[in-house]
């Protein structure tokens, strides 16, 4: 009777796998609407959906730098039924900061796919009278006598924004007060109002303001140029040789989730990132497609973890 049940269990479960998905998929975005890792989720789902026919329902869910949203994913169901989007900060530089997580992602959360790459900018309002990156330092480099310190807006404590501050105040020897918000919208709101002086943010979450003369960029913490914003040097370029911080999106799933809807999820996300739609749709805003078999994903993943770890350490950051 136990082998018979095994067996009607088994079966059960291959037929599962193999239909997958048949009713909607749950996906978590883990910061507000309108910031990059929120345009990013959204430009895969509608190409995913379009491709597959598969149904998304988008889950806004901010909160914890990001931690909220995932901790959610890590702790349910690992039947493919519900998704989220990781990057850098809580999937490596949150982690690394941060006494105590309500996840662990090396062990509740399995990388999935990787989806873009891309750098932050710094960006000021348009009538700031910071000009180029050398203002701002100079504005608030702790050498100056009387200098005031700048203030930074983060779209959340342990984003790739907050970190890119944190390794230039420790490059350039300035100091930064950090405003952190609940996701780039709030952020940018705020910046936008003259009650912050800059940010580090994603381009996604400021092209459009750039580009309506709200914003003024002044540098990227790429280690290129950002395609559609070639007149604006890198901080590398600016001075500080080899800096870079760079964020990533991932498609994370609860660990435990079935290797064929691993590889299913993976083989659909792989062929969005095939289409030159996509990828034209992905530099226009400053980013650039990754990809990868799911082998090869949690490989980049755990190196990234390592590497950022690293960068946390020698910043010296730590925050609850």
């Amino acid at each position: 009777m136990g082998i018979c049940l095994a067996g009607v269990l088994a079966a059960s479960l291959s037929h599962a796998q193999n239909t997958w998905p048949d009713k909607p998929i749950h996906f978590v975005v883990p910061f507000t609407p309108g910031g990059g890792t929120d345009v990013v989720s959204r430009h895969l789902l509608e190409r995913l959906s379009t491709n597959t026919q598969w149904v998304f329902i988008i889950d806004n869910r901010a909160g914890a730098s990001g931690n909220l949203g995932l901790d959610g994913v890590a702790k349910s169901k690992p039947d493919g039924y519900t998704l989220g989007m990781g990057q850098t900060s809580n999937m490596a530089i949150n982690p690394a900061a941060m006494l105590k997580m309500p996840f662990d992602p090396q062990t509740d959360l399995l990388p999935v796919a990787l989806v873009a790459e891309l750098p932050t900018v710094l960006v000021v309002k348009a009538d700031s009278p910071y000009l180029s990156l050398g203002d701002v330092i100079k504005a608030a480099s702790v050498k100056t006598v009387g200098a005031a310190r700048i203030s930074l807006a983060l779209a959340g404590t342990g984003t790739v924004g907050h970190l890119a501050g944190e390794m230039l105040a420790k490059r350039a020897g300035l100091e930064f007060l950090n405003v952190p918000y609940k996701g780039a919208t709030p952020a940018i709101t705020d910046l936008l109002g003259g009650q912050t002086d800059c940010m580090f943010a994603t381009p996604q979450a400021v092209m459009g303001l750039i580009a309506g003369g709200r914003l003024r960029v002044l540098a990227s913490t790429s280690s290129k140029r950002v395609s559609s914003l070639q007149g604006v040097a890198t901080v590398s370029e600016l001075g500080y040789s080899g800096f870079e911080a760079v964020d990533w999106k991932v498609v994370v799933a609860p660990a435990s989730t079935p290797p064929e809807v691993v590889r299913k999820l993976n083989a659909a996300v792989q062929k969005v990132l095939l289409d030159p739609a996509f990828i034209a749709q992905l530099a226009e805003e400053g980013s650039s497609p990754i990809g990868g078999e799911p082998a090869k994903v949690q490989a980049y993943i755990k190196a990234q973890q390592a590497a950022w770890a690293q960068s946390v350490k020698a910043a010296g950051l730590h925050f609850d």
